[in-house]
């Protein structure tokens, strides 16, 4: 990369250039067939299962994608996300094929082999999300435009709203890329003369069929779509937060090669303003797109904002990365060495290759819950992507064992539980309770239309049901709640069973119920007792105390409908003592409004125990609840101090 001779092909940068595509092809290949959908990817799995031109939160081009590929081995997570990697792994060769007529060979090589340096864009692939083809397309309409405005042929502008119109239909953030055109249009003189041309017209023609999906979605559903993203999503108050958005961006881009963006956004510009179009059209596309997140960050969806959506602002400036890299070896090896000159300016690459692999194992370390746990401890890797294949099978042998003269129909607490059961091909007719998180991500207008909501119950009134809870997920009131709201809608609920995975870290409880109730009109009457789950609290020891001797553990625990039997004392996730059960907490029975616990208000618990049975050090505990059918509950964990 650091040849003087421009024009001559780099064999070392195009040798580079294939072992890290064919490494990073391999990790994708391999993880997307070992990690489960995570819960925006089987959403669009399941919205492929409806084809549509448009969804609640995107137009069709995601879900098309991932059923295509599904169609090919359905219930397979590598076909499923196999158009995507297809995509995402093309993008460096995109980036060849729009910098080759603007640069040269040799730097067109070097910017498709710095694409991999740029860790999301590295990664891009591997998950099947909205962003790969909207960069594909993207990439595919700067390049189209750029050729057309060079050289006017009719193919080119064709293509140019062609491209166009398929990103539209891919996510509204592609609304970015015409602007950035319109205002390059606007803005750079010499161009303004395309206004006349009758070619753009055209262009601009073609280019607005791709509006016809969010159109036809938001004129037929009062405007929930775009009002989702445009206002719901955001908080549209000042988060100063939102200021840490640029050093964010410089973590994820890593800090040396966001300091070599800067400075080629420098370099664009001086160009620019000296005439060279190219240059002009890299800059406005790259500054459209990254400083409006930037400005926006304080007020609008911080996550988001903060990570992947600006990334469509980097591609365009790769085009002229290996320039400026260039032009920072010249003036460090005035400092410096040749041979520090050149170690110095390869780490920026080096860096950057180093944090796409990050990324991969960070997002790969999911599928390997059980090897990484021992060393690395519970709570810390996410859950997002594994254990759904234990959670399929372990279902499909309840429906097995418990449902074997009938099929029912199975409800869950989320939308991403449910739709993983239709991924397993478990049941055609999976239904969610879920107005949390679907409305948060802007998907319960959809299943209201589906009828794959609480709404559609009623269409299935008299059936059997299979409901699902992931209890890893909810808080303990948040599951009172969600239980109740069952058991208004089933003749008896039962409990069947818990699936603990990763050590508490991912857990699911299954029930069962004979009919589902017509509930058309609404009521407040339910069988009883439905299976609640218990609520508790340890009042001492408090968190971190310093206990020696002899001590008593106190609480309380209370069971709606079903009553506790008993509180048993843990320490280090193993059973160390038997509380006395069924002291008076009339505190307790008000604040908490206990109604139906047969025990109340004689809730409260102590446990004597004696701490020289314990080694000095820091130890975990918690307590485990017995209610009147059984069913065990651990609640609580608390690290004590142990120092006798």
């Amino acid at each position: 990369m650091l040849k003087s001779n421009s024009h001559r092909k780099s064999p070392i940068a195009l040798k580079l250039f294939y072992a890290g595509f064919c490494l990073l092809l391999i990790g994708k290949l391999f993880l997307a067939s070992v990690l489960d959908l995570y819960s925006d990817e089987v959403f669009y799995w399941q919205a492929s299962m409806y084809p549509a031109i448009a969804y609640s939160d995107l137009p069709f081009m995601t879900a098309l994608l991932i059923g295509i590929g599904s169609a090919i081995e359905p219930g397979s997570t590598l076909a499923a996300r196999a158009l995507f990697i297809i995509l995402g792994s093309s993008l460096p060769m995109l980036v060849y094929w729009l910098a080759r007529p603007i640069t040269n060979s040799q730097q067109a090589i070097e910017a498709a082999a710095l694409t991999l340096c740029l860790p999301l864009a590295g990664f891009l692939g591997l998950l099947a999300v909205p962003d790969v083809p909207l960069l594909f397309f993207g990439l595919l309409s700067i390049g189209f435009f750029e050729r057309s405005l060079r050289t006017n042929r009719l193919l080119y502008w064709c293509a140019t709203g062609l491209v166009v119109a398929l990103g539209l239909c891919t996510h509204y953030r592609f609304f970015l890329y015409p602007a950035a055109a319109i205002l390059f249009l606007m803005v750079f003189k010499s161009e303004q003369k395309q206004w006349k041309n009758p070619y753009l017209w055209l262009t601009v023609g073609i280019s607005s069929l791709g509006l016809i999906p969010i159109a036809w979605f938001n004129l037929s559903y009062q405007l929930s779509s775009a009002s989702f993203y445009f206002v719901d999503r955001h908080p549209w108050e000042f988060q100063a937060s939102g200021l840490l958005h640029i050093f964010k961006q410089a973590g994820l881009v890593t800090p040396p090669l966001y300091a070599v963006f800067v400075y080629t956004v420098y370099l664009l510009y001086r160009r620019a303003a000296n005439g060279d179009r190219a240059a002009g059209l890299l800059l406005s596309f790259s500054l459209v797109n990254i400083l409006v997140y930037l400005l926006l960050a304080p007020w609008t969806d911080a996550t988001s904002t903060s990570i992947h959506w600006p990334l469509s602002g980097y591609f365009p400036l790769l085009v002229f990365t290996p320039l400026t890299i260039r032009i920072l070896f010249k003036n460090v090896s005035q400092r410096w060495s040749l041979n520090s000159s050149r170690l110095i300016v390869l780490s920026i690459p080096a860096i950057g290759f180093i944090g796409t692999f990050i990324a991969l194992i960070g997002v790969g370390s999911q599928a390997f819950q059980v090897q990484l746990q021992p060393v690395l401890g519970s709570g810390v890797l996410s859950n997002k992507m594994a254990g759904w294949k234990e959670f399929s099978q372990h279902t499909a042998n309840i429906l097995q064992s418990e449902f074997a003269t009938t099929t029912p129909v199975i409800v869950t607490d989320n939308y991403y539980t449910s739709a993983q059961t239709g991924f397993a091909r478990l049941s055609d007719e999976s239904y969610t309770m879920d107005n949390d998180k679907a409305i948060r991500d802007g998907r319960i207008t959809q299943y209201r239309l589906w009828r794959r909501e609480i709404s559609g119950l009623s269409d299935v009134a008299g059936r059997s049901v299979l409901f699902v809870t992931e209890d890893s997920t909810l808080t303990v009131p948040d599951k009172h709640a969600m239980m109740l709201e069952v058991c208004k809608r089933v003749d008896q609920l039962q409990y069947i069973d818990e699936l603990n995975l990763f050590n508490g870290d991912k857990t699911f409880s299954f029930y069962k119920a004979n009919s589902l109730l017509d509930t058309s009109s609404e009521s407040d009457y339910r069988y009883s007792p439905c299976p609640f789950p218990a609520q508790a609290w340890i009042d001492q020891p408090l968190e971190n105390a310093e206990l020696t001797g002899n001590i008593t553990i106190s609480g309380w625990a209370f069971n709606e409908d079903i009553g506790v039997e008993a509180v048993y004392l843990v320490i280090d996730g193993i059973r160390a003592g038997t509380s006395n059960y069924g002291s008076n907490r009339q505190d307790v029975e008000k604040t908490k409004n206990v109604l139906t616990d047969p025990n109340s208000p004689n809730l409260g618990f102590n446990i004597n125990f004696d701490t020289v049975t314990l080694t000095n050090g820091y130890h975990q505990l918690s307590i485990e609840i017995e209610n009147q059918l059984g069913i065990m509950q651990r609640y609580g964990n608390r690290r004590i101090s142990i120092s006798n």
